[in-house]
């Protein structure tokens, strides 16, 4: 992956923007994690670091675009990422030990001391999870998506298939042929 740890030392007291456009910040963690998903357009962060008291605040933007599988029919659903966030990152505090004491903590993981002993804000970091939180729980490839049919499996965007599709739970289908006698 392209390095994009920066040196907080290196950040302006008004803050410092950067952009991230390399390829490998989005390809490799997606095959890492296994994800079916395909980037169609190159996926950009621009994002700005504002030193604050106790940390650092991002601001940014992701855009671009994937390709997903859609959660009814299994075809591609283009996901068109324009993804505003903001995101305070605490910096670590030191116990008494000199130990960092969010050491495994999930606010720790963004800001991480560097090879020098200085922090270091993981830009890349920041953007991945930004990404991930962009993409939708339920991609589809349209809005009336219909799905596959559950008995052969046919999609039913391309047309109907012949499968009779029995209503309701078949353990209660003798419950069906009832009729209620309504005297009064």
């Amino acid at each position: 992956m392209a390095e994009t740890r920066i040196a907080l030392n290196a950040l302006g007291p008004g803050g410092t923007s950067f952009t991230v456009d390399e390829p490998s910040v989005w390809s490799q963690p997606i095959a890492e994690c296994g994800m079916a998903c395909q980037v169609t357009v190159p996926l950009v962060g621009t994002v700005t670091l504002l030193p604050q008291d106790g940390g650092i605040l991002a601001v940014g933007r992701l855009c671009g675009e994937v390709a997903m599988p859609c959660d009814r029919c299994a075809e591609d659903a283009t996901v068109v990422i324009d993804h505003r966030f903001e995101s305070f990152e605490p910096l670590s505090e030191e116990d008494e030990s000199g130990e960092d004491a969010f050491d495994g903590d999930a606010d720790a993981l963004i800001i991480r001391t560097g090879k020098d002993g200085a922090p270091e804000f993981d830009l890349g970091g920041l953007l991945w999870e930004e990404f991930v939180l962009s993409l939708p729980v339920k991609p589809l490839c349209r809005a009336d998506c219909k799905g596959v049919c559950p008995v052969c499996g046919k999609n039913r965007n391309e047309g109907d298939c012949a499968c009779s599709i029995e209503e309701g739970d078949p353990r209660l289908a003798a419950l069906r042929t009832l009729r209620l006698n309504k005297s009064k």
